[in-house]
């Protein structure tokens, strides 16, 4: 991701790494500092009923 926000890769290269499932093509990294997970929404028609 930070590639395609750079410029250095388009989109269809993105695709191409996620489907090679091999993180050494994905380039340089860069560390989690501070983020952490506040929420988690679905989509609508994801959501279960409940029964």
């Amino acid at each position: 991701m930070v590639e395609v926000g750079r410029g250095k890769m388009d989109m269809a290269g993105f695709r191409r790494v996620i489907e090679s499932m091999n993180r050494c093509n994905a380039g340089s990294s860069v560390p989690g500092h501070g983020l952490f997970l506040c929420t988690i929404e679905y989509p609508q028609d994801l959501k279960l009923d409940d029964a």
